[in-house]
Order: structure tokens, then C-alpha cells, then sequence
């Protein structure tokens, strides 16, 4: 070196500083160093490793160093680094003084490459003091480095430092833009990217799911936000190890997650997917003394197949999604065309219910419910109608995809509550003989952890007693709800003198053990076997049956669907006492049942 050293060395800081400043990349920062120094000092080589996440030496520099020995650096394990120990016979580069120093490594661990007698290593250092690279000048004599050497390898270890750390930095950065925080997994953003990517081939099939984790909000409310990360941690874990490469799993939502599958060319082989992920799921998960059952819902669509654009295909996977939500939760659901007129429809139905909310169309009509011996009605039904723009009333049938928003179906029940409340205050001031209401209650309503002081709060503000009030409730919604937690709450309805009816049974799970478990009062037979119950003798057999068990639970019994004397008669002969249906009445608003309790209501 025929330069004054601390002007090449500030020369070098300068040029290797700008080209971090005009972002240039990690390796070619190093590549530069590595051929500057050689510039300055042309009877040497060098090279630069770097230590990896896991611990490995990565070769990322040395430009006069063959490819072969650059690359037997690379199978060195990182604790390599701090195995110093000299050479034997004395080595000149060996200096006890200086401890970020590396000695010469006897060649039996190291062969040098040809032609380079000797070694001199530096070592770059974190702030915690661990080992993140190695800076080695390459010697044609046995020697060490001289004075002007050494302050060219100092600049380097200073300059190795700084980009480090920028690296680092750099990665950290992307870390945060491109991976979910809480799971590790890919974010939404990236997930936009690889999308885009794939579609930017032309001939790349490949499958799209989306994965939704159930009842995750009632998990936040009932156990704490603490168990739903840790929720949400293993489903990710689990979706990982089921699928992998050419599979990539995302978290691109709250409790949404996606499956890219390259190998899921059609749709019979995305269900061998989906099957697996199932599979995975199934194992019961235990956290803080809790035991878990992972559930997830999934849509399902192809590349080609099912659209030929991101937002194409995400919207189709979506709404297979919100079908399978819909229709059976915890299954899957593969996009077919029907279900986007569907979905729209759902979409128009939930608009048109929330503006006749706002609107104040939404009308409560009550349907009677009747001793079978003497017709004399002893309770209520409430059923909510929508009376169109045009005036007509539409039943809750045509309206009912609206039920499957929450926000809407939270706004319809607490509308219902407060309507029914009122009412009942108006049939006993005017001293109508009177006993109960029954209300539907949705999965949505439970959502709420306090929906016992809701119900609390809107019938005291009429004070009307709750011993009024029946709750019916389906076998689904039963079903639906994680670890129990709705048969607890509607204990907690019931200890608060509420009745509680089990409606629709029948056409859910249809298990006679749920009478066991479940915590209510009133049996509804469903409309189906009432329907068949003067052909089918199965049918016959099965409401029978219901009568008798529930009279032997203490459990009453309500047929519904009645629309003929003689199926009104063939029930009282099996022993059932109340029912409801056209045959007595049809649904009606307050005023005309009004009518009706004064001229039939049992006293």
C-alpha cells in the first residue's frame, strides 16, 4: 500500500457508506468491500462470512477466492468461530493481545486455498457480544498483517458492523411488513403479492382456501384474549404442517386465514387438502387448564375454474365460505356459480333488513299457541315480519339469509325483546288473562356474555315479570356453541325465571341425549313429523315417543304445524296438550291478538 492508510481507509468508509445510503444490496456491499481492499492492497485476497439465523457460516464475499473454497466455508458449523486455537510451531499472525483477533486455523480444520501460505481473521461482533462475521485477509508468505493492514481491517470490521446492523434492520422491516406478527405466518399483503405472482403465469394451476377459526369471539369473551392468540397460534402451527411447500398457509384476517396449493390443480384434489387440514385440526387443544376443539369452516376455489383474477377468485372462495358459515358450519364448501347469486342475494336481503330497521318495518306478529282439548290459547309465539315498501308483509322466511349477519340479527332480537315487553305490559294492564311469549334467540345473540342483563334491562323498563318470557332456542344453536358455553347461559336464563324451548327439534342433530343435557322446559315437535304424522308410521312412532319421554323429563310439549282437526286429534290421543299452527291461527299483528286473547285466551 503506497497510500497514506488513514486516506484510503477513509476513501473506502466513504464509497462503502454511499453505496448503503443508495441502497444497494447486502451482498453487493460485501463484494465491494472485499474488491476494494484488494485495490488498495493487491498482494492480498479476502473474504467475508457471515453467521446465519440457525448458526451456519455463509460464504457472502471473496471475489479471488475460488468458488470450491469459498463454498467449504459454508459447511462449517457457526461455533467454528470460537474454537480459536493456534497453529502449531509459533504463528506470526497470532496476537494474545488483541482478543476480536482470529488466529490462524491449523490447516487439518481449514485448508487454505492454494497458493495463500496464511490467514489473518477479524470478527464483527453484535452488541451482545456474540460472533456475526468474520473478515479474513488471505497472505502469500506465512505472516501476519502489517501496521497499514491492520487499519484497512479495522475500517472493514467498522464498515461490516454498520451494514449488518442495516441488514438486520432491513430484515426486521420486512419481517413486519410481510409476516403476521402473532403466528409467523404471511400476511395479507404478502399474500396479495404471491397471488398476483402465480396468476402472472399463464399455464400455473393452483387452489385457493379460505379458513375461518369458529367461535373465536366467544373464546376472547368466555376464556380471555390470552387462550384466543394461543387459538390462533396452533391453528397456524397446525396448517403449516399440513401444508407445506408447494402449499403456502396465510393469516390474512382476524380469524381468517388462507391456503395457497400449487398442487391442487382441480377440485377433487384441493378436497384432499382440505381433508388433511380437517384431520389436523381434529386433536383437542389444551390451554390453561382448558380443552379446546379446534373448529374451521373453509371455501374452496381453483385457479381457471373459478376465476382468473385475485379479486375474482378471493370473492368466489369467500362466498363459498359464507355458504358452508351458513349451511353447515365446520364443513367445507367448493365454489360452484350458483352460489355467487346466492351470496348477492344474501348481500341484498341484509341491506334491505337493515334499512327496514332503520326504517321501523321491522313488525312483531304473534301466533297462538293452544290447550289441544279446548283450543283456548295459553301462549304466544313472536315472529318478526318486514313490511314492504308497498305495504305488503313479508314472513320471516323470505328474509331469513338476514338472520346470518350478526350486527342485523342483534339489532332484530333486541327490537323483538323491547316490542314483546311492551305488548305483554299492554294485554296485563288492560287484564287480559295472559302466560307467556316465546322469542327466538339466534347463535348471534350469545355472543353477548351479558345477554341476561339485556333481556333483564328491557323487561324490567316495562316491568313486566321474566316468568313471561320463553327463549326458543334451536338444537344447532345448542350445538354450535364452544365447550357449552350456550346450555350455561341459558341455565343462567332459566335461574332467572325465564322458560326456555327447544324448537325445531327434530331437524338438527335429532339426538334424544341432547333432552338430557340440554337445559330447557318446552319440547317444540318439529312441523316436519306433524306433517307426516297421519301417513308415516315412523313418524307416528317418533312424536310418540317425544311425548312420552319428554312428559317423563317434566318437559312439556309443543306440536307445531297443526293445519287439520285430524291431526290436532291424533296428538291428543298420544298424550300431547298444547300446539300451534294454522288450523288455530294464523300469525297476526299486536292489535288483532289483541282480539283474539280477549275472546279466546285461557282464564
Amino acid at each position: 500500500m503506497h497510500t497514506d492508510p488513514s486516506q484510503a481507509s477513509h476513501r473506502l468508509q466513504v464509497e462503502i457508506l454511499d453505496a448503503m445510503a443508495v441502497g444497494e444490496t447486502f451482498e453487493a456491499i460485501l463484494a465491494l468491500l472485499c474488491r476494494r481492499v484488494q485495490a488498495l492492497i493487491p498482494e492480498i485476497a479476502c473474504s467475508i462470512v457471515t453467521v446465519g439465523e440457525e448458526g451456519h457460516l455463509c460464504a457472502n464475499a471473496g471475489p479471488s477466492l475460488p468458488i470450491p473454497d469459498r463454498n467449504l466455508l459454508a459447511h462449517l458449523s457457526g461455533d467454528w468461530l470460537d474454537r480459536t486455537q493456534p497453529a502449531g510451531g509459533g504463528n506470526p499472525a497470532r496476537d494474545d493481545g488483541e482478543t476480536t483477533k482470529v488466529p490462524l486455523r491449523p490447516s487439518s480444520e481449514l485448508v487454505l486455498p492454494s497458493g495463500w501460505a496464511a490467514s489473518w481473521s477479524s470478527t464483527v461482533k453484535a452488541p451482545t457480544g456474540q460472533t456475526v462475521a468474520l473478515f479474513t485477509m488471505y497472505f502469500r508468505n506465512k505472516r501476519g498483517p502489517s501496521e497499514q493492514e491492520r487499519i484497512v481491517a479495522e475500517t472493514c470490521v467498522r464498515l461490516l458492523s454498520i451494514g449488518i446492523d442495516r441488514w438486520h434492520l432491513q430484515q426486521r422491516n420486512r419481517q413486519l411488513a410481510h409476516y403476521d406478527q402473532l403466528t409467523n405466518l404471511q400476511n395479507r399483503r404478502r399474500f396479495n403479492t404471491v397471488i398476483e405472482s402465480k396468476l402472472g403465469q399463464a399455464s400455473r394451476s393452483f387452489g385457493l382456501l379460505l379458513i375461518e377459526v369458529e367461535h373465536l369471539k366467544t373464546i376472547n369473551d368466555t376464556m380471555g384474549p390470552v387462550v384466543g392468540d394461543q387459538v390462533l397460534r396452533e391453528v397456524a402451527s397446525r396448517l403449516e404442517q399440513v401444508a407445506p411447500a408447494p402449499a403456502s398457509a396465510f393469516r390474512i384476517g382476524g380469524d381468517e386465514f388462507a391456503v395457497l396449493a400449487d398442487d391442487s390443480a382441480d377440485h377433487a384434489r384441493l378436497r384432499e387438502l382440505v381433508s388433511r387440514i380437517f384431520d389436523a385440526m381434529r386433536p383437542p387443544f389444551r390451554c390453561r387448564d382448558n380443552t379446546i376443539s379446534l373448529q374451521v369452516t373453509i371455501g374452496g376455489v381453483v385457479r381457471g375454474t373459478d376465476g382468473d383474477s385475485a379479486d375474482h377468485l378471493h370473492q368466489n372462495a369467500d362466498f363459498a365460505l359464507q355458504h358452508a358459515k351458513a349451511s353447515h358450519r365446520g364443513g367445507y364448501v367448493a365454489f360452484e356459480p350458483g352460489l355467487r347469486t346466492s351470496a348477492m342475494r344474501r348481500i341484498e336481503t341484509i341491506r334491505e333488513v337493515a334499512l327496514a330497521l332503520a326504517e321501523h318495518r321491522i313488525v312483531t306478529y304473534y301466533q297462538p299457541i293452544v290447550r289441544l282439548d279446548t283450543e283456548q290459547i295459553v301462549g304466544l309465539e313472536a315472529l318478526a315480519r318486514l313490511q314492504t315498501k308497498d305495504g305488503r308483509i313479508a314472513s320471516a322466511g323470505e328474509f331469513a339469509d338476514a338472520f346470518t349477519d350478526p350486527h342485523v340479527a342483534d339489532r332484530l332480537t333486541r327490537q323483538m325483546l323491547s316490542e314483546v315487553a311492551a305488548d305483554i305490559r299492554t294485554w296485563l294492564d288492560d287484564g287480559i288473562p295472559f302466560q307467556h311469549v316465546g322469542v327466538n334467540l339466534a347463535m348471534s345473540d350469545f355472543r353477548h356474555r351479558n345477554l341476561d342483563q339485556i333481556i333483564c334491562a328491557t323487561f324490567d323498563a316495562e316491568q313486566v315479570s321474566l316468568q313471561h318470557l320463553v327463549l326458543e332456542v334451536t338444537e344447532t344453536v345448542f350445538m354450535d356453541g364452544p365447550n357449552h358455553d350456550v346450555a350455561r347461559a341459558v341455565t343462567r336464563l332459566r335461574d332467572k325465571g325465564m322458560l326456555v324451548a327447544l324448537d325445531d327439534f327434530g331437524t338438527g342433530f335429532a339426538s334424544l341425549t341432547h333432552l338430557l343435557s340440554f337445559p330447557v322446559d318446552l319440547i317444540k315437535i318439529d312441523k316436519s313429523f306433524i306433517d307426516r304424522l297421519l301417513t308415516d308410521a315412523p313418524s307416528r312412532v317418533i312424536v310418540e315417543a317425544l311425548i312420552d319421554i319428554s312428559e317423563k323429563l317434566g318437559m312439556r310439549t309443543v306440536a307445531e304445524g297443526i293445519e287439520c282437526v285430524a291431526q290436532a286429534e291424533r296428538l291428543s290421543e298420544l298424550g300431547c296438550r298444547l300446539g300451534q299452527g294454522f288450523h288455530f291461527a294464523r300469525p297476526a299483528d299486536a292489535a288483532h291478538t289483541t282480539a283474539l286473547l280477549k275472546q279466546s285466551a285461557q282464564r
